[in-house]
């Protein structure tokens, strides 16, 4: 077997609201490109919404379970607390502007391993960090800059990340009693920071509206994600079987902190039922829900998106 690393983020999942509240501040406040409308396979009630840039690429997507009667729920120990996106080059004080004339509340400046970033909410009061980098691109955001996962113990996260997925360890903070380590995957794709944090303050987690649901790692092939399910056997998790998710195929796990981890393959990608010229403007359904796609439709309440 090949001594392969993980590149990086290929999506996190998280729970939302309305989804109505959750369209607008992805699509108008942050300006992501709804990619994808679809349904939570596991229950098809309810849809699974898929934001990205202009082509869906791994790396730049964040998907929400939204529940129209979703309780608030809390981020703790065991969880993953926040998701970064990259602010290309050069465009963090147009950010700043644009966010203070749309009248969007957010923290003022900090600074984290040297990188400036600000945190704003989304409807459900989800914290969204937009880090400062030095990637150029011609994105409004440049996809994911980084996870952060919430430890009760850093220690075992980390070997996890760095001997079995082949994560560097950059940088060791302590700010306001939180610990945060930062681990780095080789290479300069999208999303490919991580970082492990641990507070002094008692807190137990809660899932529901606000909080991320799981957080899934690339695999370049199919081929890829089978070596990832027998490493990973080596280092005691033992995976499910591969899922198709139909625009990627997946497996899961739990890492030593409790956070639901999943491998995502690249392929298909978002564009094999529909252009990319057309990506999220109507419902795709898997192909065991199209004999119910009246009853479905019916059920799911229409959705605007930002232009």
């Amino acid at each position: 077997m090949t001594k392969t690393s993980i590149p990086g983020i290929h999506h996190v999942t998280a729970i939302s609201g309305p989804a109505q509240a959750n369209v607008d501040f992805y699509t108008g406040t942050l300006k992501q490109r709804l990619v994808k409308k679809t349904v939570n396979f596991d229950a098809p009630d309810t849809y699974h919404l898929y934001y990205g840039d202009r082509k869906g690429a791994p790396g730049t997507i964040l998907t929400f379970f939204p529940f129209a009667d979703a309780g608030p729920g809390r981020a703790g120990p065991g969880m993953a607390s926040a998701y970064a996106y990259a602010v290309p080059k050069g465009r963090f004080v147009e950010w700043m502007e644009r966010l203070g004339d749309a009248a969007v509340d957010f923290a003022g400046i900090d600074e984290r391993f040297g990188q400036q970033y600000i945190t704003l909410h989304d409807a459900d009061g989800a914290p969204v960090e937009l880090i400062e980098t030095d990637r150029i691109s011609d994105e409004v955001l440049d996809g994911f800059h980084s996870v952060t996962l919430w430890e009760r113990d850093i220690g075992p996260t980390a070997r996890l990340l760095t001997e079995a997925f082949g994560y560097e360890e950059r940088g060791h903070e302590t700010t306001g009693g939180i610990e945060r380590l930062r681990l780095v995957a080789p290479g300069s794709e999208r999303g490919n920071v991580v970082d492990l944090i641990r507070s002094d303050r008692a807190s137990i987690g809660r899932p529901g509206a606000g909080t991320i649901h799981h957080v899934a790692f690339r695999a370049r092939t199919n081929d890829e994600q089978r070596e990832w399910q027998d490493r990973l056997l080596t280092f005691g998790h033992r995976t499910t079987p591969v899922i198709d998710r139909q625009y990627f195929n997946a497996i899961y796990f739990r890492e030593p902190g409790g956070v639901l981890f999943e491998i995502a393959t690249d392929p298909p990608g978002f564009a094999v039922d529909e252009p990319v010229e057309t990506l999220g403007r109507t419902l795709k359904l898997p192909p065991q829900y199209e004999p119910i796609r009246d009853r479905i439709e019916r059920i799911l309440p229409p959705l605007k998106v930002a232009s």
